[in-house]
């Protein structure tokens, strides 16, 4: 199954404290691309896994939510390429959910790219607010967007440096054969147009990087060799049962990251978020050669 080339991370520069040096540098002049400090990360870590963010509201008190959210970060650090707050758990509670979430950002770790699961997709007016809200007033890296309203719905997140956005194209649920996989007249599928949005972005040399999300248990050599080599946000690993073995092989270089949400926050309490993010990290690894 078509995916990612073993030798894409092999191939980054050996000496790995030289490389995060230059790259936290260029970071803090504002020069690096978001695939840029995602691929530093993983090389740094040897992991390309995503630690989800998704709080359920088990309790009033915002404070210990937030103290909750926080360990989170601090056990799972060292094993994670990125983090990705889903925005609908803090949107859940509230305004006091979204002061949370406000609070937290800040205080990430400045070399682990962040990505708001948003979904937005609007029109063109209503997603300038949404990419002010999110890249200038919230500062994450990258956000998820729906694109099926069209590239227009795009443009008002394509001017930012440094940051990146990624795409719905193939998602992790049943439904995806509904809209997402139907065949088009020409035989094409629809998940393609959405790669066709990523090759225009590259083409016009859009300032933000553009990736798509591809989940994990409707992934297939098919649709695979069908999208662009661009990043993907891979979903659908641990709670949703996705399978590894559909990211072993293949010829993709641009730097992949598989994001386990319930299966760290939630799932067998007896162990440690550390615990747990080291045993994803450790397969996830394997199955990518990292």
């Amino acid at each position: 199954m078509i995916l990612f080339k073993k030798s894409a991370f092999r191939d980054l520069p050996v000496c790995f404290i030289f490389a995060l040096v230059f790259f936290r540098s260029c970071a803090i002049l504002g020069l690096m691309k978001y695939t840029e400090k995602l691929a530093a990360r993983i090389a740094a870590t040897r992991s390309a896994l995503c630690v989800g963010l998704d709080p359920r509201p088990q309790t009033e008190n915002m404070t210990e939510l937030a103290d909750w959210l926080r360990k989170v970060v601090e056990e799972t650090a060292p094993y994670a390429a990125a983090y990705k707050p889903n925005i609908a758990y803090f949107e859940a509670m509230g305004l006091p959910g979204l002061k949370m979430l406000e609070e937290l950002l800040p205080d990430m770790p400045k070399d682990i790219p962040v990505i708001l699961d948003a979904k937005r997709g609007d029109i063109g007016e209503t997603q300038k607010y949404y990419a002010q809200a999110y890249f200038d007033r919230m500062d994450v890296d990258a956000v998820t967007l729906n694109p099926f309203m069209g590239y227009d719905i795009l443009e008002p997140f394509l001017d930012r440096p440094g940051k990146a956005v990624y795409l719905l194209a193939v998602t992790t649920n049943p439904g995806s054969v509904d809209v997402e996989q139907q065949v088009l007249a020409n035989g094409r599928k629809v998940y393609q147009l959405v790669g066709d949005m990523v090759t225009r972005s590259i083409a016009e040399n859009s300032a933000t990087e553009v990736g798509m999300v591809v989940g994990l248990t409707n992934a297939n050599s098919q649709i695979l060799t069908d999208l662009p080599d661009a990043p993907l946000l891979v979903p659908g690993l641990g709670a949703q049962g996705g399978d590894l073995s559909a990211l072993t092989g293949g010829t993709r270089v641009a730097p992949p990251t598989i994001n386990v949400s319930r299966g760290i926050l939630y799932k067998d309490p007896e162990l440690s978020f550390a615990e747990k993010a080291e045993k994803w990290a450790t397969l996830i690894r394997s199955a990518l050669a990292l």
